[in-house]
């Protein structure tokens, strides 16, 4: 699987292993504290790189199935595409049987929202080998309003109310939860195969989730102010163009089906709980 050592990835890897799959974590980086962290809870590391199409054969040798998720942070949109259409094609060169897509955002062309245009890039390119894809498309982590790496004090709980609205209606889901439907969709390719499965545990407004926060902590969310292009200079202006959308558009999503599917989900209440 790709993303391993990542957010996103690390959470499907530690399902799958707890699953009992056998899993390969590709890296770039196979001496990192991240791949060592995965070797510690039983996967098998490969060091290769998503660029490198070559490098990709001996990791996907003998594999039944790939998850598939890239960085555009880090790659950049083109760099995004690029990597997702090289795991596609050595994916089907190698004989795998069904690849698993992170995905993001509505599923609509046209948002002019990069990181989720270039996932449905890849998918078409997927569909267009003839390789059995289930896609899985969240909207929004609940870990951007705890984790450091989304600068949640600027992001989630200043700017991203400016921009969205502090009561647009918006699709959360607990990391923790992709990787559940990841191992559902795994284990079950027959019924999985060949959908695409957006998934939320809870609509909520930023509003409606700091009354939470405060309601839980007993204190409000800390926030810091940061001028608009400071922001876009160090993420890109990704983010206020999703936003800016969100607040035009409505998410078609029912949280009952991400609830029918795992059997139990993470609510915003208890992702605060546990790690406010």
């Amino acid at each position: 699987m790709t993303g391993a050592t990542g957010r996103q990835g690390g959470a499907v890897l530690r399902r799958l292993l707890a699953d009992g799959w056998q899993v390969r974590a590709l890296t770039r980086k196979p001496d990192s504290d991240r791949a060592r962290a995965a070797k510690s809870l039983g996967a098998e590391v490969v060091g290769c790189d998503l660029a490198d199409p070559d490098s990709l054969v001996p990791a996907f040798a003998g594999a039944w199935g790939v998850y598939s998720v890239q960085n555009p942070m880090i790659a950049g949109i083109d760099g995004e595409v690029a990597q997702g259409k090289n795991v596609a094609d050595v994916a089907n060169a190698t004989g795998v049987r069904h690849l698993v897509q992170g995905g993001a955002g509505p599923g609509l062309r046209g948002t002019g929202v990069g990181s989720w245009e270039s996932k449905l890039i890849i998918a078409d390119y997927v569909r267009e080998l003839g390789i059995p894809l289930t896609v899985l498309r969240p909207m929004a982590f609940m870990e951007l309003m705890t984790d450091k790496d989304f600068y949640p004090p600027v992001a989630m709980w200043r700017l991203m109310p400016r921009f969205a609205g502090p009561d647009t209606p918006i699709p959360w889901l607990a990391v923790d939860d992709l990787g559940a439907a990841a191992g559902r969709v795994f284990a079950d390719p027959d019924t999985y195969a060949g959908t695409d499965l957006p998934l939320a545990a809870e609509i909520r407004s930023v509003n409606e989730c700091r009354e939470t926060w405060q309601r839980v902590t007993g204190r409000s969310p800390r926030g810091f102010p940061m001028p608009v292009r400071l922001f876009e200079r160090f993420t890109g202006k990704d983010l206020t163009t999703m936003w800016r959308w969100l607040a035009a558009n409505e998410v078609a999503v029912d949280p009952e089906q991400t609830k029918a599917m795992l059997g139990t989900v993470t609510t915003v209440e208890q992702f605060i709980v546990n790690r406010a």
